[in-house]
């Protein structure tokens, strides 16, 4: 039985909650690899609008083991707020696994993002201060707090006191912060252990048991491609891992358990915080994506950049993560726009690419190459076959396939659960 990986094609936001839940009522597992509580999945459930920022979407089906694997960086705040948020509510939540390898955000490492980045001003990164880039530093730098180690006093106390000795430094001397104590860090991560206890595991080892008994695995990706801390628009980036790449090794999962690679794309383009967007809109068709989309962040509430859908991005994702299907989401917004301008390429000081530019400095400066397609006027959320969408939508459909390097299996028509056209199965 398949591993399914799901993965954002843009900037994120591209809806992959949506392709998650699509596939959720078949899936024994739905694993979270990479990131924090610096994304958000909205999930629409009937009447019921749930926004999931730190766990995966499948945790909303009945049935399904929902996981946080070892790549992703754990605000325990959060997770309870979450978990205790998603309970009020009537959610099962007792089935969820967490990795005992997966590391913690702490305090200082929130502080520590924040003062950054208005320390660096005009260079900012535009993060969302939540202390994701400052966690993965340390883990790099073996310096972070995993899962398991808030079960040791002691080796908590060592770490947390090897960390403060340079953070420290830093927060009095170059921020002007006051400093952090050990025991105010440790009592802050300790104040949920025993209720996180039976969550921990070696999920590593359950989910490659899982995949050998023959149950359906999704591993969801937060964030998306260009967002990629090695084949993103860096330095405007997240700092995990966003590809099919990142399934594995923040999973435990070995890449032959990989079966089937799901992109998920916008039928525009959105992308939050700073760095390059060749198709960025200021004008009233920006305005008009972002109203009719509803492109205000899940997490963070502010309005994300809007622009047409571009095609040379979608191509390189394809690419890079190997998909064998795209999710084309929100493609109702687009009702009612009588032209649509779809980017096929880019012109750089008068070069055209068709792939992307080396260079980011290249990628900076390119101008949209566009392609007008004509638009429809005829409600699609009703539609449930690809026959029931007017035929102006169909044509911008497959011009996209053609031009986007994977085959469409599914597009979303409209905020609902089921309002979707599925066109190939994606088990």
């Amino acid at each position: 039985m398949p591993g399914i990986v799901i993965v954002g094609v843009q900037w994120g936001d591209e809806g992959k909650g949506k392709a998650t839940d699509l596939l959720a009522s078949r899936t024994d597992y739905v694993v979270k690899f990479n990131g924090g509580n610096n994304a958000g999945h909205t999930v629409v459930v009937g009447d019921e609008k749930y926004a999931l920022h730190l766990l995966p979407s499948g945790i909303l089906t009945k049935g399904v083991v929902p996981v946080i694997g070892n790549g992703v960086v754990i605000d325990i705040d959060v997770l309870f707020e979450e978990l205790d948020a998603l309970e009020a509510r009537g959610v099962d939540v007792s089935k969820l696994r967490i990795s005992s390898n997966a590391h913690v955000i702490t305090s200082y490492h929130r502080t520590l993002d924040k003062v950054t980045e208005r320390f660096l001003g005009k260079r900012s990164i535009g993060t969302t201060g939540r202390g994701i880039g400052p966690t993965y530093a340390d883990k790099v730098n073996r310096l972070g707090i995993r899962v398991q180690d808030l079960f040791d006093e002691s080796i908590l106390r060592q770490k947390i006191e090897g960390a403060l000795d340079t953070k420290n430094h830093m927060l009095t001397k170059i921020y002007n912060r006051r400093a952090v104590t050990v025991d105010e860090v440790y009592d802050d991560l300790t104040r949920h252990v025993e209720r996180l206890r039976p969550m921990v595991g070696d999920t590593a080892l359950e989910l490659h048991n899982a995949l050998e008994d023959g149950k359906n695995v999704v591993f969801e990706a937060g964030q998306a491609m260009m967002l990629d801390i090695d084949y993103g628009t860096y330095p405007f980036v997240t700092s995990s891992t966003t590809t099919s790449a990142g399934a594995a090794a923040g999973s435990g999962v070995a890449p032959a358990k990989l079966d089937r690679i799901v992109g998920v794309v916008k039928a525009y383009t959105t992308r939050v915080g700073s760095g390059p967007f060749p198709t960025e809109l200021f004008d009233e068709w920006g305005d008009t994506l972002r109203n009719n989309g509803g492109e205000f962040g899940t997490t963070t509430g502010r309005p994300r950049r809007t622009g047409w859908y571009d095609a040379v991005i979608t191509r390189y994702a394809s690419r890079i993560n190997g998909l064998t299907d795209i999710v084309l989401t929100k493609l109702d917004v687009l009702t009612g726009i009588e032209q649509i301008p779809v980017c096929v390429a880019y012109d750089v000081d008068g070069k055209r690419f068709d792939e992307m530019p080396l260079s980011q400095s290249d990628f900076h400066h390119a101008q949209p190459v566009y392609e007008m397609l004509p638009g429809w006027s005829e409600d699609i959320s009703g539609a449930r076959t690809f026959d029931d969408l007017p035929a102006n939508a169909q044509a911008y459909v497959r011009f996209l396939e053609e031009c986007s390097g994977s085959r469409i299996s599914a597009i979303g028509v409209g905020a609902d659960r089921d309002a979707i056209v599925q066109v190939h199965d994606l088990i």
